[in-house]
């Protein structure tokens, strides 16, 4: 069952999301090497926390931690730890917040230190086709139209677009219906209206396709262990044009000084 939003809902996810941004811009200028994940999410845990929130991922299911940190070839759901990142690097950070009765949820995949050009450039197909999806998520479209762009952007690349994951209404629970993959066809899926939130989140690896999940239950990898990024807005359908209720302008000013 799908729940549209109010006007007064969508306010609340909005304030939600825009703390994920922050989260996120607080731990963005300290992502480097000689740095820890678990350290990383520490200051985020301490930083919702401060800010009225609460974090969406830790205990769900029984996931250990606030953020999911995924270096290099994990996917998604990657567990933070005390190993250090390194030049070179990529790292993919997951954040939810639930505030107000409401979540919020984006994601960021960022360069530690030097990064070579191919790498770079899976991050900007990735995220130019997280945006080329939202451009689709107006009123009258499909699902499948979102689905369509993000792959058409990615594998027009050469890169390959992760099956088994997916994008997910947002609002009350973390994940809601519908979902929304990141690959299919144009004019399929359920007819999107106005008061639709959905957290759109390509996950796209420079490789094949195929993932695999590690013992730990959590860590999704690609399956030749090359890398992979993932980039996630939370947006609500509306007439025209969608709006983004998350923000990397917070990140991105940190990352550029």
């Amino acid at each position: 069952m799908i729940n549209y939003k109010t006007e007064e809902e969508i306010d609340l996810i909005r304030d939600s999301s825009l703390l994920v941004a922050k989260t996120h811009a607080e731990i963005a200028g300290l992502i480097k090497p000689g740095v820890t994940t678990l350290a990383l999410d520490k200051i985020a845990e301490e930083f919702i926390r401060d800010n009225g929130g609460k974090p969406a991922f830790k205990g769900y299911n029984g996931f250990p931690n606030t953020l999911c940190m995924s270096p290099n070839n994990q996917v998604v759901h990657g567990i933070p730890n005390n190993k250090i990142l390194t030049d070179g690097e990529i790292l993919s950070v997951d954040c939810g917040v639930l505030m107000n009765g409401y979540y919020g949820d984006s994601a960021y995949t960022y360069e530690v230190g030097e990064v070579d050009v191919e790498t770079r450039k899976l991050l900007k197909v990735t995220k130019d086709s997280l945006l080329k999806g939202i451009e689709m998520a107006c009123s009258g479209n499909r699902i499948g139209d979102i689905s369509s762009a993000i792959q058409k952007h990615a594998e027009s690349f050469g890169f390959s677009v992760v099956r088994e994951l997916v994008g997910h209404g947002v609002g009350k629970n973390l994940h809601e219906s519908p979902e929304v993959p990141n690959y299919g066809r144009g004019g399929n899926g359920i007819i999107l209206n106005e008061g639709l939130v959905i957290a759109i989140e390509p996950m796209i690896n420079m490789g094949k396709k195929g993932i695999m999940q590690h013992k730990d239950g959590w860590t999704i990898t690609t399956i030749d262990n090359k890398p992979s990024a993932h980039f996630e807005h939370t947006i609500v359908v509306r007439k025209g044009k969608a709006e983004i209720l998350s923000s990397f302008k917070y990140i991105e000013k940190k990352i550029n000084g």
